[in-house]
């Protein structure tokens, strides 16, 4: 049974390890970018020529990546109190755009190109042997995005697929989905070639270009909408609120905690925010300390939680009256009678 959906991890603890990631398959991918473009333009395959537009695509996505992690990982300031964690997700999302684009629509359009306007196979040789290079450089690639993704959940003791699934760092999370894709698109190619050259035909050809257009626009969906929820705002998960919860309510003097929200702010940023009913005899200085301890407790169970916002409220059980007087300018409640416009009320007549 697939256990909780994984927090972020400790701040900053594996930044430099996504970027080593990102970098490696952008060289791959520019690498295989250039060969794939010549051997389609040799063998005339429309498949090879959208594995060519596929790792172009690719190595567009990787550069945006790097952009994000670069601009995520600055520091908060006066402008930009809550940081700028947010930020890589918009890039993320332009890089599963730039896959969408540069990727799956070239792809499908050569393949129903091929298929209602026909294809004269030329020499698949040299096809080959790029799809070799390139499934060896793809599969170097990918297992360094694993290693990270795999480690990270081990960390976290979270399985692979969910933490894969929920992980805020997008940015591992597509260097593995775009290379995974890659190399079964590379498999597709390698059929296409393989069936027009047994045929002579070039409709299996159109069918691989098809094949990996469709996955492509798979792949660009599960990213843009990984980004889109982190960008509109997702919470921690409902085990870690949970905890967080009960972290709160062991601090002296809490007696409840009223409302709770948290949100993920980065891959390794996340910020708590609670509504908390002290002890009616706990001292001012009894409350300060108990939401310093509390911050302290939350941050030693959750290295990721930067910042903790928490706001004296009374409980629902309180009556308005066992309180502070209200001011003047309070609004009226049903334990302070309404005073006509114009009427001194008795308190105010007094001297």
């Amino acid at each position: 049974m697939a256990g909780p959906e994984p927090p972020p991890g400790p701040r900053d603890a594996t930044g430099g390890e996504s970027t080593t990631t990102v970098l490696v398959a952008a060289a791959a991918n520019l690498g295989i970018a250039a060969a794939k473009t010549v051997a389609g333009v040799v063998s005339g395959s429309s498949a090879m020529l959208s594995e060519a537009a596929h790792s172009v695509a690719d190595t567009v996505t990787e550069l945006m990546l790097l952009v994000a992690l670069k601009r995520g990982a600055k520091p908060a300031d006066e402008d930009h109190p809550l940081g700028h964690g947010a930020e890589r997700y918009i890039w993320a999302l332009l890089a599963a755009v730039a896959t969408f684009v540069g990727g799956a629509v070239f792809a499908i359009y050569d393949g129903v190109h091929t298929l209602t306007h026909g294809e004269e196979p030329g020499d698949p040789v040299v096809s080959y042997l790029v799809l070799g290079v390139a499934f060896l450089l793809e599969g170097y690639s990918l297992r360094t995005g694993l290693r990270q993704a795999r480690g990270e959940a081990a960390r976290l003791k979270a399985p692979f697929r969910r933490y894969l699934r929920h992980t805020p760092d997008t940015a591992v999370k597509a260097v593995v989905f775009e290379d995974t894709a890659a190399l079964v698109g590379l498999v597709l190619a390698a059929g296409g070639l393989l069936g027009g050259q047994l045929t002579g035909t070039g409709v299996w050809d159109g069918v691989a270009s098809l094949l990996i257009g469709l996955l492509l626009l798979h792949v660009a969906w599960e990213l843009g909408r990984s980004n889109a929820v982190l960008l509109i705002g997702r919470a921690l998960p409902r085990p870690v609120r949970e905890r967080i919860r009960a972290e709160l309510l062991a601090v002296e003097h809490v007696e409840a905690v009223l409302e709770l929200t948290t949100l993920v702010q980065g891959p390794r940023q996340a910020l708590v925010a609670a509504k908390v009913d002290f002890r009616d005899i706990a001292t001012a200085a009894q409350v300060e300390w108990a939401c310093e301890t509390a911050e302290q407790r939350l941050r030693a169970a959750f290295p990721a939680i930067g910042r903790v916002y928490l706001d004296p409220t009374p409980g629902p059980g309180q009556r308005r009256g066992e309180g502070p007087a209200p001011g003047p300018d309070a609004p009226d409640s049903p334990d302070r009678p309404d005073v006509p416009d114009g009427q001194a009320s008795p308190a105010s007549d007094s001297r």
